[in-house]
């Protein structure tokens, strides 16, 4: 009896059927494991976000400053528009 006919008929239905349910099973998990933050990536994460809320804060304080001070200086060369789309000190 040939040796062939008996490992290709296998190997054939491995490669057709196992190995590609098992490929799709395989990064389907691994997608579900990595899609999650880790408990340091959230906590940096919530740092971040902390970090930019006082910024928000003080770059309001810092225009209502120089809108006082300075009602033109949105109008100058180079200044660029506030995030409320306020120019040249008008509301």
């Amino acid at each position: 009896m040939e040796i062939f006919p008996l490992i290709f008929v296998p190997t054939l239905l491995f490669m057709v059927v196992v190995a590609p349910i098992w490929i799709v099973n395989h990064y389907r998990a691994k997608g579900r494991t990595s899609a999650a933050l880790t408990e340091d990536e959230r906590l940096e994460l919530e740092r971040l976000v902390n970090a930019a809320a006082g910024m928000r804060e003080r770059i309001d304080t810092l225009e209502s400053i120089l809108d006082a001070e300075t009602p033109e200086w949105r109008g100058r060369p180079g200044a660029r528009e506030s995030r409320r789309g306020v120019r040249d000190g008008q509301d």
